[in-house]
């Protein structure tokens, strides 16, 4: 299994999660954050006094998947994620050692 997580701007996210569901991806969580990612407009940038700069809104996205799973997921969020020319976020893959159920599996 993989752990696929994206950083990506929150304008983005409805669109990213619906075409992850027409994939059948269905184990995706969206966290709210701020970040450094590329600001699309200047309305979007905030300053932070805790950060010491400008950060924008972003969503960080988590989705578990097969191995097989991992190049249709990726290239999902690539393409539907994106933003203009620039770089417009960015997926991370990383192993998943192990998945336990929480509770009984009955």
């Amino acid at each position: 299994m993989k752990l696929i997580k994206a950083f990506i701007h929150h304008v983005r996210a409805p669109e990213v999660i619906q075409a992850l569901s027409a994939g059948g991806f269905r184990r995706i969580s969206l966290i709210e954050s701020k970040g450094t990612l590329r600001a699309i407009s200047d309305t979007e940038m905030d300053f932070s006094l805790e950060a010491g700069g400008l950060l924008i809104a972003e969503t960080q996205l988590e989705l578990v998947c097969d191995d097989h799973e991992v190049e249709a997921a990726t290239a999902i969020i690539r393409t539907t994620a994106r933003i203009g020319p620039q770089v417009s976020g960015w997926v991370y893959v990383s192993a998943v050692e192990q998945a336990l159920p929480i509770g009984d599996r009955e």
